[in-house]
């Protein structure tokens, strides 16, 4: 019943809510909690590991992702919403290894997700 109503952000549904705004409450509701600590020599990612569904596989929920030989990527929302930008983040790190001929900055490709709309 609810594709009627949620095609567009401003339609509201017969009981007054909009459905945009519930479903990203609810994506964040289903996120994870990321964290990173930088020591002098070492960096150190870590997330948070929620129960997965009966039919999901444990081993294949991963959060933690590696771009490049010397980048990696923590996601604290949906999966399937962090693994379009991780896809695009692999691409253009080997774009960037392909045109310059050299590793890709992490502030570049930082700035290169951060710019993903």
């Amino acid at each position: 019943m609810t594709s009627r109503y949620d095609r567009a952000i401003t339609v509201f549904s017969p009981d007054g809510h909009l459905f945009q705004v519930e479903y990203a409450l609810e994506a964040v509701r289903k996120g994870t909690t990321a964290v990173g600590v930088r020591g002098r020599d070492v960096l150190v990612l870590g997330v948070e590991k929620k129960s997965t569904a009966k039919l999901q596989e444990p081993r294949t929920v991963r959060k933690i992702c590696k771009l490049d030989s010397h980048i990696c990527l923590t996601f604290a929302g949906l999966t399937a919403d962090a693994r379009v930008l991780v896809d695009k983040a692999r691409v253009q790190c080997q774009s960037y290894r392909l045109s310059v001929e050299d590793a890709p900055s992490v502030d570049y490709i930082t700035r290169h997700i951060a710019g993903i709309q």
